[in-house]
């Protein structure tokens, strides 16, 4: 069969939602603790917009090869993210999730302790551009090694710069659904989640200290795609 032949069946979501599953199914297995946290937000009523399997197994990934111990997630919801990124750290690491739900936050809560990672992760709630001050003023916060932005999308360029505050040179950040199904390419300004995307790559593409890049993806999830952003000083 040739490429162009291919190119139909590559192209059904159908098809990307089997790839998901079986590269899932062999390379990020969900675990007993991983399997219950996402029953226990079906029960809840949790929106299903959080990472599929493989994406969770890849922020595990990412945060073992940067050698994290802190890490801050802006947008907990049932704690799936937060579970794979907890595992990721060694004795004595740290992991602060903001929430802006309460009821979102307790089920998060419960799935971190039913994992054994409620020593390790911690969920706070509010607005996150409420509470990120509050923690920026804490002694010993932060910096933080990896930072997971994946919350309300209008906010997002002022995530990054928060996470640029709480870094270090080496940190990583990581921010979630930039490709939004192509919609990214939109610039009228209709749509404020791709508004506050677009905003958030022009924040990105301007500051000296980021190296950055994204990758579209497509999966279990729809069309979209996340970027990845170093910081370098």
């Amino acid at each position: 069969m040739n490429q162009k032949s291919q190119q139909p069946r590559a192209q059904n979501p159908e098809v990307w939602r089997a790839v998901d599953g079986y590269v899932t199914d062999l390379l990020a297995p969900d675990d007993e603790a991983l399997t219950a946290a996402q029953e226990a937000s079906a029960r809840a009523g949790l929106p299903e917009i959080g990472v599929a399997g493989n994406q969770g197994k890849l922020l595990y990934l990412l945060a073992r090869a940067r050698g994290a111990r802190t890490v801050l997630e802006i947008g907990t919801l049932g704690g799936y993210s937060t579970i794979w990124l907890a595992r990721a750290l060694p004795e004595g690491g740290r992991l602060i999730s903001l929430e802006y739900s309460e009821a979102h936050a307790e089920v998060a809560r419960a799935n971190l302790s039913r994992a054994g990672l409620d020593a390790i992760a911690e969920v706070r709630t509010g607005a996150a551009l409420e509470t990120l001050p509050k923690l920026a003023a804490e002694p010993g916060a932060g910096p933080f090694d990896l930072f997971f932005i994946d919350a309300d999308k209008k906010n997002n360029p002022r995530y990054v710069e928060w996470a640029l505050k709480l870094s270090r040179p080496g940190s990583v950040i990581i921010v979630d659904n930039v490709v939004r199904g192509g919609a990214v390419l939109s610039g009228d300004g209709a749509d404020e989640a791709v508004a506050g995307t677009r905003e958030m790559f022009e924040v990105v593409a301007r500051e000296p200290r980021l190296e950055a890049t994204a990758v579209q993806t497509v999966g279990s999830k729809g069309y979209d795609g996340f970027l990845m952003a170093v910081v370098t000083d």
